[in-house]
């Protein structure tokens, strides 16, 4: 299974699949121990816009359960970071199984103050493109609870479509929460890039 890779590379160098234009605002990394002390100031500064949407790691072993978790086959998970190497959020894609699935949940948040700025849905452009690119899954599959009117704007406009609803679907903040299921296979994915290379 390919691994998620730093992205960063010289100006001018050649872009392979999957890989920031360089016009992308945001570059994706492969979560390190070198980021936890970034990483948990970024989680402790934003707790207020995380609130009840998600529970981000907030402890030093909490961050390096995630970033072995990261390792794993069935998971591939990405720090994305503005271009002075800030940290703008994190997009995971968990639960990936092969086989005549070829699918995985998406799950992301942002950093605190870079909320609507346009940098999270680079970077989830980037996961995207990579998840049918370079990892050949077949669906991707978005939970978002119904009041988180952003990210659902966000999975809305890289062509996911609303699928269904699941109630009480998971334990966020001590609370049972009922979310939507949002979808894109690879179908809609490639229809979705050739409406935007026409637009």
């Amino acid at each position: 299974m390919a691994r998620s890779q730093d992205t960063r590379r010289p100006a001018g160098s050649e872009r392979g699949p999957g890989r920031p234009r360089i016009t992308d605002p945001v570059t994706l990394a492969t979560p390190a121990l070198r980021h936890e002390e970034a990483f948990l100031a970024a989680v402790k500064r934003s707790r207020r816009l995380h609130g009840s949407w998600v529970k981000a790691p907030s402890t030093s072993e909490q961050f390096r359960a995630f970033v072995r978790r990261g390792r794993a086959p069935t998971h591939e998970c990405h720090l994305v970071l503005d271009l002075a190497g800030e940290l703008v959020g994190v997009v995971n894609i968990s639960e990936i199984v092969r086989g005549v699935f070829l699918s995985g949940y998406l799950g992301f948040y942002a950093f605190t103050p870079n909320a609507g700025r346009g940098l999270m849905r680079a970077g989830l452009r980037l996961v995207v493109d990579r998840a049918f690119r370079e990892y050949e899954l077949h669906r991707l599959e978005a939970n978002v609870q119904p009041g988180n009117l952003r990210s659902r704007g966000l999975v809305e406009s890289l062509g996911f479509r609303l699928e269904g609803f699941s109630p009480r679907y998971l334990k966020i903040a001590g609370r049972w929460r009922d979310h939507e299921r949002w979808a894109i296979t690879v179908e809609d994915w490639k229809a979705h890039r050739k409406g935007r290379r026409a637009a």
